[in-house]
């Protein structure tokens, strides 16, 4: 099949990106919130704003789609 889609860009503005992130590279504020708490999961837009920023990965997930944001993992 040669026929070409356009996809658009629906998608584009709702997709959020979920990656892993050290604790101890986060400011010191953050870190004195969630002490013993080795990695963290991102919660990023398109721009690469962290959004939000938990403790689990499931729940990054579960909050970007409460949000009818689509959530897409980053290594």
């Amino acid at each position: 099949m040669d026929t070409k889609f356009d996809f658009g860009d629906s998608d584009a503005q709702n997709t959020v990106y979920v990656r892993q992130v050290a604790t101890h590279t986060l400011p010191e504020d953050v870190r004195e919130q969630v002490p013993g708490v080795e990695t963290m999961y991102a919660v990023h837009d398109s721009d690469g704003e962290r959004l939000a920023l938990v403790r689990e990965r499931a729940m990054a997930f579960m909050l970007a789609r409460q949000n009818e944001l689509v959530p897409v993992s980053v290594h």
